[in-house]
């Protein structure tokens, strides 16, 4: 038994342990570019809320100093909600995570949604194909796509110089001459032309040094292409450019297409690439989607914990809630029976939310009143100023108090004298014959441990059956002692409606019924969902309430 005990425990720890470092992760590692103060921030503020909670939980079922269990039960028990719906707004991020990836992706595409260039143009083809930031400016009319070695040199007459052929190579083998024109007349201009125009194949190997320049013979002579200036008929010197930077292709009226200024690509990406106008990209993104997410998820979380502190601490609401009995006689017909549950006057709801409860309670006016257990977390010496309001109680035919489990942690046997000098009237087990029908209680199953536990038999064995019987027990798992004792209506507490959503999913697995109405046979259920709470001052998805029961006679 103490193996499956400490087994038990550690799985515990290990999911608890496990599930913080989830958290931590989400909201701090993967939201920062390396360790540094967030990290250790995010670290110390998990474990120490941890702690905190701890503290508040071991101080209160110990009896420590009641002021300790004060100064550790606000942070100590919100950080117990808070954690709870961090993971859960953490675990919803990862459905929005990979949709908020695709939507950055989609937009960096539409930004980026200008057709990509194509390659550079090759010698001959269009300059407008030519890779784009070159700003093309070129004469209309002139050729395109000559290149500085296929240009030729121009004379002081504006037709093309003609250039020699290229010396042979070291293999032996002679390459065909770049151009064989002769200047001074219209028909040279034109082979000159359509010799400047054509295709020049390209060649990897390495080119033979240019032939040294020759003396000039007279206009029709072949010239080689200098690497020094040459003179032409108009006295003007034409200098071929640097290797490093080929020369502007000319026209043959004498203009050149000067290349524009080129656009840098994204640092990082392939030559060619355009630059990116969009958003961050690689990690930059997965940053900033992780960034958007947790402080979605933190923001869920602070404002779900927020709202649901506020909702109890603005006191319960009255919920109303008509109950037909097949035996209840006609004169108590609309009989009106307030019902409040789960109170936990304790070191976080003191005095001041108990009298919003009575306040609220006496509003109603109703016949009778029904507490029906855990009014209070800790001893009659730390809470009995808390609970003195509870003496304002006021109704036609009474106020009627049973224990709950959470008053056996307590000091059941005080509490139930404390009850008493308040005004309220314990049922121990025990019966009242009220002027329509019959009320009876029992006590907590928790009080098994103390010898105190339900007596049915007790409470219900003499009884006449004729008579319609309301009974009041802590918890809804008495209803089917109920059942076989032939009770009407059994008004139960103890679920809080599961308080904390999706606790009522584990509240139900508990009890038969978790909030509300419900019939068992012969035997209606009714569940408060409570005026207070427990731990955490939070309801999430189970508002407190204070419930009047409106009875209906089916023989009016």
């Amino acid at each position: 038994m103490v193996i499956v005990f400490v087994l038990v425990a550690v799985l515990v720890l290990a999911v608890i342990v496990t599930a913080n470092w989830y958290v931590w992760r989400r909201l701090f590692r993967d939201t920062t570019r390396g360790p540094g103060l967030t990290r250790r921030a995010g670290a110390v503020l998990i474990a120490g809320g941890w702690a905190l909670a701890i503290g508040a939980l071991v101080a209160e079922r110990s009896g420590a100093p009641f002021w300790l269990q004060q100064v550790l039960a606000w942070p100590g028990f919100l950080w117990l909600a808070l954690s709870i719906y961090l993971l859960l707004a953490v675990v919803a991020g990862e459905v929005i995570r990979p949709l908020l990836h695709r939507f950055l992706e989609y937009r960096a595409r539409r930004t980026n949604g200008a057709p990509r260039p194509g390659p550079a143009p090759t010698t001959g083809e269009p300059a407008a194909t030519s890779r784009p930031g070159a700003a093309a400016a070129t004469a209309p009319g002139s050729p395109v796509g000559r290149t500085p070695a296929t240009d030729p040199q121009r004379n002081g007459s504006g037709t093309a110089a003609p250039t020699a052929t290229r010396p042979a190579d070291n293999t032996g083998t002679t390459p065909a001459p770049a151009t064989a024109s002769q200047s001074g007349g219209a028909g040279g201009a034109t082979a000159a032309a359509a010799t400047a125009a054509a295709p020049q194949p390209a060649s990897d190997a390495p080119q033979a040094p240019a032939a040294p320049p020759q003396p000039d013979h007279g206009a029709g002579a072949l010239t080689a292409a200098p690497s020094a200036p040459q003179a032409n008929g108009g006295g003007v010197t034409h200098a071929p450019a640097p290797a490093s930077q080929p020369a502007p292709s000319r026209s043959t009226t004498g203009s050149a297409t000067a290349p524009g200024p080129q656009a840098d690509p994204a640092p990082g990406a392939p030559e060619g690439s355009p630059r990116s106008a969009a958003g961050p990209t690689g990690p930059s993104r997965r940053l900033f989607v992780s960034r958007v997410v947790a402080g979605a998820a933190a923001a869920a979380a602070v404002g779900t914990v927020g709202y649901g502190t506020y909702g109890v601490l603005r006191g319960p609401k009255v919920k109303r809630v008509t109950v037909p009995l097949a035996k209840l006689p006609r004169a108590a017909h609309g009989y009106r029976i307030a019902v409040v549950s789960d109170v936990h006057l304790g070191p976080v709801l003191g005095r001041g939310f108990a009298q919003k409860v009575v306040d609220t309670i006496n509003s109603t006016q109703p016949d009778l009143i029904a507490v029906v257990g855990d009014l209070v977390d800790g001893s009659v010496k730390d809470l009995g100023p808390a609970a003195a309001p509870l003496a304002q109680l006021r109704a036609r035919h009474g106020s009627y108090f049973v224990t709950g489990n959470h008053e056996y942690f307590s000091g059941a046997g005080q509490w139930v004298e404390e009850v008493r000098r308040l005004g309220l009237n314990p049922l121990e087990n025990a019966r009242r014959e009220m002027p329509y029908f019959d009320l009876a209680g029992v006590n907590d199953v928790a009080g098994e441990d103390e010898g105190q536990g339900p007596d049915f038999a007790k409470a219900l064995g003499d009884r006449d059956t004729a008579r319609a019987c309301v009974l009041l027990a802590h918890q809804p798992v008495q209803i089917h002692d109920a059942v076989e004792h032939g009770v009407d209506l059994q008004l139960s507490g103890h679920t809080h409606g599961g308080q904390l959503w999706p606790g009522n999913l584990i509240a139900a697995g508990a009890n038969p019924t978790v909030a509300g109405l419900d019939r068992y046979g012969d035997t209606q259920l009714y569940v408060s969902r409570g005026a207070g709470a427990w731990g955490p001052p939070t309801r999430v998805g189970a508002p407190s309430d204070i419930t009047l029961i409106e009875l209906a006679s089916k023989q009016a």
